[in-house]
């Protein structure tokens, strides 16, 4: 009781935030099949009618996390490729920046690959598509400005190098999932992004960096 008030002191947004980021919080510790309307509530320490009264549903609810993940992504990616001195450099400052953003919300993945959700959430299975579709394609359009630089070879496919960093990402974090404890995602991408770099850049481009 004593909480309730100052509770609903928080406006729409801050409230709506709050259920996105329990959401999560519950996602990364129970799975995202697993979690309830009354989870949510639980943890927030309000009743299952004041969840609703700031989603419709609880379908309302994940697709708001996976656009509240779009833009919170696509902002770190953005700044951190703003500070590349050249495509294949921010492509780097990318990479890092988006495995560290999946270190400090583990729950992420388990949202973008689940099919409980995506099954039966249209709305959430174009929008994670989209985001997918649109981070190829800022990949593949740095990847063609490092070849307009002679950064990158000329003869590579561009298209297929941006499907093969995306997976890079997807096959880091499954791969450390499963082997919790005995790996981590920050030691293995600096361990497996040095020979993607190597793979893709103009033979000139090698011999400068030796």
């Amino acid at each position: 009781m004593s909480e309730e008030p100052a509770r609903r002191r928080l406006g729409a947004d801050e409230r709506r935030e709050e259920i996105i980021r329990v959401t999560l919080d519950l996602a990364a510790r129970q799975g995202v099949d697993d979690v309830t309307t009354q989870d949510m509530a639980q943890a927030m320490g309000v009743t299952q009618g004041a969840v609703f009264r700031h989603f419709p549903s609880k379908d309302a609810i994940w697709l708001a996390v996976m656009q509240w993940v779009r833009d919170r992504l696509m902002g770190v990616l953005g700044r951190a490729a703003a500070q590349g001195r050249d495509p294949l450099d921010a492509l780097q400052r990318m990479f890092f920046a988006h495995i560290e953003f999946i270190a400090g919300h583990p729950a992420i993945p388990r949202v973008l690959m689940s099919e409980h959700l995506h099954g039966r959430n249209t709305a959430l299975r174009q929008l994670v598509t989209e985001i997918m579709l649109g981070y190829e394609a800022k990949i593949a359009g740095l990847l063609s400005d490092a070849q307009a630089q002679g950064l990158a070879r000329a003869d590579l496919d561009v298209h297929a190098a941006a499907t093969l960093y995306i997976g890079m990402i997807q096959g880091l974090v499954l791969q450390t999932s499963i082997l919790r404890g005995k790996r981590t995602l920050a030691a293995e991408a600096a361990r497996t992004f040095p020979i993607f770099l190597q793979a893709i850049r103009h033979p000139s481009s090698q011999e400068t960096m030796s």
